[in-house]
């Protein structure tokens, strides 16, 4: 196993609130997270966060800062390298990929199903970003 990331995600920040999306499809089925996934032959981990993104909801972002990387999976068989950005543009049109997305704020997190320690990354991700949550 590489140091290297192999899958990427973006926290996208607008007017102190994160955009959630919900899983439709294993792994994660469900669960509320960031977009995001694997990366393919060929591109940098940005690459890889930018592609998944537009992939999965029809938007462009830019600049990406890296908030945190985690082991994810059994025996970490993935390296997951969040990033998080407030630039982006286009509107939200969701891939078959997502079930549901939301713009969240720190209340609303407790009452959902999220990802193993999502609130421990966006609290990383406001950091980097200078912003409280």
């Amino acid at each position: 196993m590489t140091d290297q990331p192999n899958a990427a995600s973006v926290g996208i920040v607008r007017d102190g609130r994160i955009l959630l999306i919900k899983r439709a499809f294993a792994p994660y089925q469900n669960l509320w997270t960031f977009p995001g996934g694997r990366m393919d032959p060929g591109e940098t981990i940005e690459q890889c966060a930018i592609r998944e993104v537009q992939e999965e909801l029809g938007i462009v972002i830019r600049n990406p800062r890296h908030a945190i990387t985690q082991e994810l999976g059994r025996h970490g068989a993935y390296r997951l390298a969040v990033f998080t950005t407030t630039d982006f543009s286009g509107a939200i049109t969701p891939s078959d990929e997502i079930s549901d997305h939301k713009w969240a704020d720190p209340g609303m997190l407790p009452a959902l199903r999220t990802t193993s320690r999502l609130d421990d990354v966006i609290r990383e991700c406001f950091k980097v970003l200078g912003l409280s949550w």
